[in-house]
């Protein structure tokens, strides 16, 4: 199905990797993603993830589009609860001018971090409560039409920066639906209310200055490989390296450690995290992505993949390049 395709990338620091690593990472994918055709690359929000370097996104967004060139480029997301809305409207106004036409900005409303982390931000746990409000703030400084007499954004008014609304649950569906924005669901990592919260966001959806008609982005982890085997080995890598971040609590875990706990009671909501993976040679992934689209109802798919091994992540996205018939611009 003619689909569009893009990439969330995690910006992983892996096993012996410095931040400096990730980013030269980051920026080989985003080159090589735009040769390739995809539409996107957006990187999200976190704090404290000493196994993610993405912390500073509109930083990391603005280092990667000084060596790319088409491909669009966004948050996805940024936790707006983190931030005052004028930060983030003066930071995206910047990327926008600097990088006209190709600066997405996903918005999140979860605090991307533990509570002791989100005390480290300065944010109180309440801040999550005004996210609707703190949207249409934001949109109203990127609009130039501000909701605050006598505060303007500068850059970032007038930029239109497209908004999108990121989300696992109705509330995110509700609120994209009634703003008029496009709706990414984390199906990738979140699977259970896919298929209501893109019903409900379809079924309620409002037109806007932004969007006709409804738009969803599916999240969906794929891993793709010249043998079926060879894909299933990146996939267990993948799941034993989510066991050591997620449960380790600094410790390192051996591969049979890894295993016995994916199959204890915690391993199996680790498994379910993982419930839309798209695993095999490039025919097998296809076909996943077809029959995914058909159950997600999605516009476009947003894919992932926690592979340790960045030549494996590398060669997964030229195969579902190649078998999804991407076309570079």
């Amino acid at each position: 199905m003619a689909v569009a395709l893009s990439i969330l990338d995690l910006a992983h620091i892996g096993p012996g990797e410095t931040a400096a690593d990730s980013f030269t990472g980051s920026v080989d994918l985003a080159q090589r993603a735009e040769s390739l055709g995809y539409r996107r690359i957006w990187y999200a929000e976190h704090h404290n993830m000493s196994s993610i370097a993405s912390s500073a996104t509109s930083v990391l967004i603005g280092h990667v589009a000084a060596h790319t060139k088409t491909i669009r480029l966004g948050a996805g997301g940024i936790m707006l609860p983190n931030h005052a809305p004028l930060t983030i409207a003066e930071q995206f106004g910047t990327l926008e001018t600097l990088f006209p036409g190709r600066i997405d900005l996903g918005l999140g409303r979860a605090p991307g971090s533990d509570q002791k982390t989100m005390r480290a931000l300065r944010r109180d746990p309440s801040s999550a409560e005004t996210f609707p409000q703190d949207v249409l703030e934001l949109q109203g400084y990127l609009s130039g039409e501000t909701r605050i007499p006598g505060v303007n954004a500068t850059p970032g008014a007038g930029t239109d920066v497209p908004l999108y609304i990121l989300g696992s649950s109705l509330f995110g569906a509700r609120l994209a639906a009634l703003l008029g924005l496009p709706y990414s669901f984390a199906s990738h990592f979140s699977p259970d209310a896919l298929e209501a919260a893109v019903s409900l966001y379809r079924q309620e959806f409002q037109p806007s200055a932004q969007l006709a008609e409804p738009y969803v982005i599916a999240g969906v982890n794929v891993i793709a490989a010249d043998t079926t085997d060879e894909a299933e080995e990146h996939f267990l890598a993948a799941k034993r390296y989510r066991v050591t971040r997620m449960l380790g609590q600094g410790r390192e875990f051996t591969p049979e450690e890894a295993d016995a706990i994916l199959a204890s009671p915690a391993g199996q909501q680790i498994l379910q995290m993982t419930k839309y993976t798209a695993v095999g040679t490039p025919a097998e992934v296809d076909d996943y992505l077809d029959r995914f689209v058909d159950r997600s109802q999605a516009d476009e798919l947003i894919v992932v993949s926690a592979a340790p091994d960045r030549a494996a992540w590398r060669r997964s996205l030229e195969l579902l390049s190649e078998v999804r018939g991407l076309v570079a611009a």
